[in-house]
């Protein structure tokens, strides 16, 4: 099963596919799939609906072709990210692996559709790409004692692309990353939330991207320094973890910023993919000007 909202930005609907791609509206079951969704079961109502037949079919792919494919949740009160969880990545960035899990937060309002245009900073040199396992939280989660418990407060996974402008991160950060974080657009999200229940293990899934049509990232989530368990655990033992809140676990090595590649650019198409979560594509706009 996997959960979808489709329509304009700001006036999306929730749909769910089943196990042969088939969508169906959810709209009898909730208005949106946000934090007040997840916590109370709507995740197992929505599968007791489709199960049980009682959801009016839709006829659209929800793969971008038909109606505005936008994140699979509602803007989150909260989006945590997690830095150089891989080792490589942290090499390539010129750091040793962390020993605890390093936290940054991005905006709410960067969440996007993953098939939406990718604002550049006017005037940017250095936006980069970043393809991560994105963890959507269920329920409350906060001093949590074991993985166990962990993994039982998450709702759901999703692709998710931390797109990042190195030069705000690194020269004009002040000794904080999340000025090169915030920048509108700059985390699409999607197409799909999968149930926890349906994904299977998340430490073994393949994850990459392509900027051009070119391969940038190719790794699997067994490479993670920190699991998802343990992120959400530690998260949980200095802030309380609310439902709908996204967590980024962290991108592999192959980003431009270990000088291996170009940056990105207006014109410029990212692709990224996880396994059995979906594909992402965006392209790159110019970005000058205030957000209508």
């Amino acid at each position: 099963m996997k959960i979808l909202r489709l329509g304009p930005a700001g006036a999306e609907r929730p749909y769910v596919a089943d196990a042969d791609g088939r969508l169906f509206d959810l709209g009898t079951i909730t208005t949106d799939v946000d934090g007040a969704f997840l916590a109370a079961g709507g995740v197992e109502r929505a599968r007791e609906a489709l199960t049980a037949g009682e959801l009016t079919a839709v006829d659209d792919a929800g793969d971008g072709t038909g109606m505005r494919v936008g994140a699979p949740i509602a803007r989150p009160a909260a989006v945590l990210c997690i830095g150089q969880n891989y080792a490589a990545h942290a090499a390539e960035s010129g750091s040793p692996p962390p020993e605890v899990p390093i936290l940054f937060l991005k905006h709410p309002n960067t969440v996007v559709g993953p098939f939406d245009d990718v604002r550049v900073p006017g005037g940017s040199t250095r936006t980069d790409w970043e393809v991560e396992l994105g963890v959507v939280i269920g329920r409350r989660a906060h001093n949590l004692a074991s993985a166990e418990e962990a993994l039982v407060c998450v709702a759901g996974y999703t692709v998710s692309n931390d797109v990042s402008e190195r030069a705000y991160q690194i020269e004009q950060s002040g000794g904080q990353w999340s000025k090169g974080k915030c920048y509108p657009t700059f985390n699409p999200v999607g197409p799909w939330l999968v149930p926890a229940a349906d994904l299977g293990d998340p430490q073994r899934l393949g994850l990459r991207s392509w900027v051009n049509g070119e391969v940038r990232q190719d790794s699997s989530t067994a490479d993670m320094i920190f699991s998802v368990a343990e992120i959400v655990r530690h998260l949980s033992q200095y802030l309380v973890l609310d439902a709908g809140d996204l967590v980024n676990t962290g991108t592999p090595e192959g980003v431009a910023l270990s000088g291996r590649f170009d940056y990105l650019a207006p014109g410029d198409v990212m692709e990224l993919d996880i396994d059995g979560l979906g594909r992402q594509r965006q392209r790159l706009v110019d970005g000058h000007g205030a957000v209508a």
